[in-house]
């Protein structure tokens, strides 16, 4: 048991410590002030309907130690990831309020491609270090992603105000055994770590010619100074998989002074972030995981900073494609992130974090405009703590989130019914391993006891491991069940780690039984359950919870009964990358939405759906619920309601299922016209 409170004198303590990482050491200690005014304030630094170049994308930030910020941006001849680039400057020393023309720092002489741009400060010298690198497609390369690319570096002694010769650094990669090609740092900023180790994550792949997306071996090696940017030398990498094809990404260190890197899934959609962690500063790295602490969304370069000690931010479109740009906090460590805050609800693209040493936050994101991969614009937000959480966190008081975490993996006091316990050592775990149940049959359960010192109101959020051979299971405090006790454990894509705010519950002081019970299989039909940690929280406001379960076509839970259901993109308004459709015909092909439901309750079921006219006005779906299955016709030539993270929806109704995943929603092809299949959302009706 970790006893972790994040009240106003242990926030201060993690400011002066973070302030070594991330801002200046604070002055003397003055009179403690009260909450800020909320703030924000929005600015448009490049427009690609304005501006001379085709196209801004792909961006850095960083805030020096005087305060001076520094944007840059891909300039594009070409709405192209290898076409001619530029990488362009904007300075600010009034905090992010006004800024410097446009000026390049790198221009493209007969077609070169300069991308990836990303910054690093050393604070204590001053010396920022910008890296970027110079991609060049082979002949036979149709495409308009680059095939090779060079790493270089750059750097400014006087604020950005002028650049030194740039460094090539091609040979840093040549020992790794992956014959990469394609060397590309960040985008957005690299850290300096509390011994004052520069470090810059930079991603790597081999050409695209010749190679499919599994056979290109993304992966992370970064490169680190300990010498103030004299000399720059190559990390371990992040063991290759193809199944976490790890790309664009972050680096944040934690307060145990771990160094964790979030980043994308090259091959693009509707995913969960990958990580690895290093415990030795950057030198090694741990297989990676995916994590789901951030949700589901569109594959994307998002941001993350280390805000505190004991606060990391994150920013990305929240959503499946680049629409509603977010920014959340966690007050551990990046583990879950408990307020959320939407920047803008449209297009939004690829984003950037930093901090000025007042606590003002800093956003620059892509945004706007009709294309789905690239923005119209590249604008810079500032806020404060006290606007991104609308309140409940500020500088002055600090978050006041006390927790307390269980490490499953090793609490004392463990019981089970029935088949076997194992740890598992992994550096991803939260402690460092986690506990994997598999039952001798269903209903076996696996127990703990767990002391609570004090009384009152807790969140309970559980952290799990999802495997291909994931169980459903049910979570009991003292025999009673929490508001999302239920949990289908199945891995999606790839293996790793998921959050669960199982829900708020009062407790006494004192002793405590949880039990885990593995009620059946789970979607993917197996029956093991892994467990990391259990936190109880006590926070003065609510967090932020989506309690909304989705079932996308292609996704976990989406069957394909019979008949062929061919994917398609041509008409607007699905949800996710694309949507399913079948012409009219007579009911033999069927497809299937399975949920994995939290909790016995009542449920609003929404369809989502691309309207044409061609589609059927009488689209038959049947909810199998727990009184029975009710027909339900929809008119698909109509369109539905948007929604904040995509998709057009109209409602089925409202009915009650059980928990787990014993209810499902079907679609056949006995209609009128075409019928699309796309999303099903189930929402707590009480």
């Amino acid at each position: 048991m970790i006893d972790r409170p994040i009240g106003r004198r242990t926030f201060a303590l993690g400011v002066a410590a973070g302030a070594a990482l991330t801002v200046r050491p604070p002055a003397a200690a003055a009179a403690a002030p009260g909450p800020a005014t909320p703030l924000f304030e929005e600015v448009t630094l490049w427009d690609s309907s304005t501006g001379t170049l085709a196209n801004y994308h792909v961006h850095a930030l960083t805030v020096l130690p005087d305060d001076t910020v520094l944007a840059l941006s891909e300039g594009r001849h070409e709405v192209c990831d290898a076409g001619p680039r530029d990488l362009l400057l904007r300075r600010s020393t009034d905090g992010g309020r006004t800024w410097s023309p446009s000026q390049a720092v790198v221009t493209s002489a007969d077609g070169q491609s300069w991308g990836n741009p990303a910054l690093v400060c050393d604070r204590g010298t001053g010396e920022v270090f910008l890296f970027y690198n110079l991609s060049a497609r082979l002949p036979e390369n149709t495409s308009c992603s680059g095939d090779t690319g060079v790493l270089h570096v750059v750097s400014s002694t006087d604020g950005g105000l002028t650049w030194g010769q740039p460094r090539v650094l091609a040979d840093l990669f040549d020992h790794f055994a992956h014959q990469w090609a394609l060397h590309s740092p960040g985008p957005g900023h690299g850290i300096q770590l509390d011994n004052g180790r520069l470090l810059m994550n930079v991603a790597h792949r081999r050409v695209i010619v010749g190679n499919t997306v599994a056979e290109r071996m993304y992966g992370i090696a970064s490169v680190y100074s300990d010498d103030h940017g004299r000399t720059w030398q190559a990390t371990g990498a992040v063991p290759v998989s193809a199944d976490y094809p790890i790309n664009e990404a972050r680096l944040v260190q934690r307060a145990d002074g771990s160094v964790l890197v979030n980043g994308r899934a090259a091959a693009g959609g509707n995913r969960q972030r990958i990580v690895s962690v290093s415990h030795d500063r950057g030198l090694t790295w741990s297989a990676p995981k995916l994590d789901g602490s951030t949700g589901q969304f569109n594959a994307v370069d998002a941001g993350l900073l280390g805000y505190s000690r004991d606060r990391v931010l994150f920013s990305r479109p929240d959503a499946p494609m680049r629409y509603n740009m977010t920014v959340s906090v966690s007050y551990d460590g990046a583990h879950s992130f408990r307020y959320s805050r939407v920047v803008n609800p449209g297009r939004s693209y690829y984003s950037d974090l930093a901090r000025l040493s007042d606590g003002t936050i800093l956003l620059i994101y892509g945004c706007d405009g009709d294309i789905a991969s690239f923005p119209l614009k590249v604008n810079v937000c500032r806020f404060n703590l006290e606007w991104l959480t609308q309140g409940r966190d500020s500088l002055a008081t600090g978050p006041r989130v006390k927790e307390k975490a269980y490490d499953l993996a090793r609490l004392a006091g463990t019981r089970h019914s029935g088949g076997t316990v194992t740890v598992v050592r992994e550096p991803t775990a939260r402690a460092g391993a986690r506990a994997v149940f598999t039952p001798g049959a269903d209903g076996d359960h696996l127990e703990y006891r767990l002391t609570v010192p004090r009384g009152g109101e807790y969140d309970l959020l559980l952290r799990y491991y999802r495997a291909p051979d994931g169980g459903l299971a049910t979570v009991t405090v003292d025999g009673a069940k929490p508001r999302n006790a239920t949990i289908d454990t199945t891995s999606e894509h790839a293996e790793g780690y998921d959050v669960r705010l199982l829900g708020t519950m009062r407790l006494s002081p004192g002793r405590h039984t949880v039990r885990f019970t593995v009620t059946g299989p789970g979607r993917g039909a197996g029956r093991s359950l892994s467990l990391d940690e259990l936190s109880l929280i006590q926070a003065p406001a609510p967090a932020d919870a989506d309690e909304d379960v989705t079932v996308d076509n292609g996704a976990l839970g989406w069957t394909v009964v019979a008949g062929s259901w061919p994917s398609g993109t041509g008409v607007a308004g699905y949800y996710g990358a694309n949507y399913a459709s079948h012409p009219p015909g007579d009911g033999s092909a069927t497809v299937r939405w399975q949920p994995a439901l939290p909790a016995d309750a009542r449920y609003e079921v929404r369809v989502s759906y691309s309207a044409a006219s061609n589609r059927s006005r009488a689209a038959a779906y049947v909810v199998h619920h727990a009184e029975g299955s009710t027909r339900v016709t929809v008119d698909q030539t109509a369109r539905g309601l948007p929604g904040a993270r995509g998709g057009e929806w109209v409602s089925l109704g409202t009915f009650r299922f059980a928990a787990g995943i014993a209810g499902t929603v079907e679609l056949t092809d006995a209609a009128d016209g075409h019928v699309v299949a796309d999303a099903v959302r189930f929402s707590r009706a009480d």
